[in-house]
């Protein structure tokens, strides 16, 4: 699905959420991401092979040391 350089991650990688969107419905409360991801408003997320994600809120971010 995707034709981004560099490539967004995969629906199975950990940082799946981060792929760009590819469309954007925030009256229906959700989008598609590039990798076939669809993200809810609550994240709760829909993966390309049926698999359901619970909302699980904000992916925390962690500091990296220079």
């Amino acid at each position: 699905m995707c034709n981004h350089n560099p490539r967004c991650p995969v629906a199975k990688a950990a940082d799946r959420e981060s792929a760009r969107l590819r469309v954007h419905r925030p009256e229906q409360g959700w989008s598609l991401l590039c990798n076939g991801v669809v993200l809810f408003e609550d994240t709760g997320e829909l993966l390309p092979d049926g698999q359901i994600i619970s909302p699980h809120g904000p992916t925390p971010v962690t500091a990296v040391a220079a």
